[in-house]
């Protein structure tokens, strides 16, 4: 029998201040660029799953991530983040934009979830990974 697994990232677990507020924004966020819900804390795009345990405000632990980027499978998808996003009055870094000295192509949108998080969906269609 063939493993079903590959090197890669099995999951992501994000500690998150408030959950029902961040289940909500990745609940609406999720399904516009193809991850779908596997219960009420966790998402999955069918080979990484992320989910959400809320934690104390004042808890502190070591530095985290920097931000996550998310593979959009065509521009027009990150328009659509874009344009969801501006209807969230989600806190915008930067985008969407294209960003050809990552490579040619590269199209963004930067921003912050509820708890701070910095993400990133974008279009790459020439890049190496």
């Amino acid at each position: 029998m063939k493993n079903p697994y590959v090197p890669g990232i099995n999951h992501i677990e994000f500690w998150v201040k408030n959950l029902e507020e961040s289940v909500r924004f990745y609940g609406e966020l999720f399904p516009l660029i193809g991850w779908y819900a596997l219960n009420e804390t966790s998402f999955s795009c069918g080979q990484h799953e992320i989910y959400f345990k809320e934690m104390p405000v004042d808890f502190h632990d070591s530095l985290g991530v920097r931000h996550i980027c998310f593979h959009a499978i065509s521009p027009e998808v990150v328009d659509a983040v874009e344009a969801w996003l501006r209807r969230q009055n989600a806190d915008m870094i930067r985008g969407p934009l294209e960003m050809p000295h990552y490579s040619t192509g590269y199209y963004t949108v930067d921003f912050r979830d509820p708890n701070g998080f910095v993400l990133e969906v974008a279009y790459t269609p020439n890049a190496r990974l």
